[in-house]
């Protein structure tokens, strides 16, 4: 579930060519994902890793995940799918 989260998040990603010839990508519906790169493809694996941590670090604290494509990472829906698969 969470490979698949990244990935749908980084399906949202926008990215720009900077002025000073960079790339910048970000991801709206994951305030503060962004990263920069000297390609895009250089950004774009920065922005996934960037991502992953933001992720990881929002769940280790608790912080409300934005829903990506329908999935829900936050924690009152985690207990919800644990209840389900159990029964």
């Amino acid at each position: 579930m969470l490979t698949k989260y990244i990935e749908n998040a980084m399906r949202l990603a926008h990215y720009e060519l900077m002025e000073n010839g960079r790339f910048y990508g970000s991801i709206p519906k994951c305030k503060g994902a962004w990263a920069e790169g000297r390609t895009l493809e250089e950004c774009r694996e920065e922005l996934r890793a960037v991502l992953e941590d933001w992720v990881l670090l929002g769940l280790q604290l608790g912080h409300r995940l934005p829903v990506v494509e329908g999935l829900n990472l936050n924690r009152s829906n985690r207990k919800a799918v644990a209840h389900a698969q159990a029964h």
